[in-house]
């Protein structure tokens, strides 16, 4: 399993429900997302190049979702995704982190600058969703992610991994709580357990 400590939502359920908390200065928490070519290859392969990543280390990957593909019009097709969320521990900035984010997705044989808006399909996804405590707003970087409580995709498996984080503002409130007011109707289910890092 490398550095991952693989989570499941049913077993930290298991041991009772704990206080809500802060993510610590050190913490981050990333949504990843494949719906071209190997998708299931595509997230192990990103838990992989998280887990030897120094200074990252890997602490927990929630279990794989699949989902319909968000879309730019309701009439368009896309495959759908399969989508899990990742917590780490980081010594480095958030646009270091950001940085690294788009290194996984390039060795994953995504092409930023061949794509046209971010409706396309996409061999790897990286989304950095909350880094510590930080509120950053620039031309590359937001956080936290400002558009992470209108996706169930991302709220349904982060809730496995840590339901009771409180999101720092302007969320200001727990991802389970986040999950429980998203009103994305994209059918969901259940795909896979945790992509585990060798």
């Amino acid at each position: 399993m490398g550095d991952f400590r693989l989570v499941s939502g049913e077993r930290e359920r298991s041991r009772g429900t704990p206080a809500e908390r802060l993510p610590d200065s050190d913490e981050a928490f990333l949504a990843l997302g494949s719906n071209q070519g190997d998708r299931r290859a595509a997230l192990r392969g990103a838990v992989r190049a998280m887990a030897g990543a120094a200074p990252i280390k890997g602490v927990g990957v929630s279990p794989v979702y699949e989902t319909e593909a968000h879309t730019r019009r309701p009439d368009e097709a896309q495959p759908a995704y399969l989508n899990a969320v990742v917590q780490l521990r980081m010594e480095c900035s958030p646009e270091a982190l950001l940085k690294r984010a788009w290194q996984w997705e390039a060795e994953a044989g995504r092409d930023r600058e061949a794509e046209e808006g971010r409706w396309q399909p996409r061999p790897l996804d990286v989304d950095l969703l909350v880094v510590g405590r930080v509120r950053r707003r620039t031309a590359r970087l937001t956080l936290p992610h400002p558009r992470l409580a209108e996706r169930r995709f991302v709220l349904r498996p982060w809730a496995d991994l840590a339901p009771n984080l409180r999101v720092p503002a302007p969320f200001e409130t727990t991802v389970e709580t986040l999950l429980a007011r998203c009103r994305d109707c994209a059918a969901l289910r259940r795909a896979a357990p945790p992509p585990s890092a060798p």
